[in-house]
């Protein structure tokens, strides 16, 4: 099934390490067939007030998510990101084909 690396940023500290960072991470994805799904704004919000930016990242399984997540590639900067932003990373199972909102009710 279907999985996502989803970053939460509310502050970005523009450098020439951020800059680094975009540039190598599409090379650390592409063994993990991980692909952007969202990459920032612009942004309407509709509820409540955001600032900040949204990064989705789609891998095929939850498996190459955390394969992703731990590789050499990806540790290599991954310091890159964390020294100059602000926010939250996880990784989030999707769900399946069909799926419906009382689902989760059990």
């Amino acid at each position: 099934m279907t999985a996502y690396a989803v970053a939460v940023i509310r502050e970005t500290r523009f450098n020439d390490e951020v800059v680094e960072y975009l540039q190598r991470i599409d090379e650390t994805l592409a063994p993990f067939s991980g692909k952007y799904i969202v990459h920032g704004g612009p942004y309407q919000p509709l509820e409540g007030s955001w600032s900040g930016d949204l990064v989705v990242i789609e891998f095929p399984s939850m498996e190459m998510a955390k394969a992703w997540y731990g590789s050499d590639a990806y540790a290599a900067i991954r310091p890159l990101r964390m020294n100059n932003t602000e926010g939250e990373v996880l990784l989030v199972p999707g769900v399946p084909k069909g799926h419906r909102g009382a689902d989760i009710l059990g």
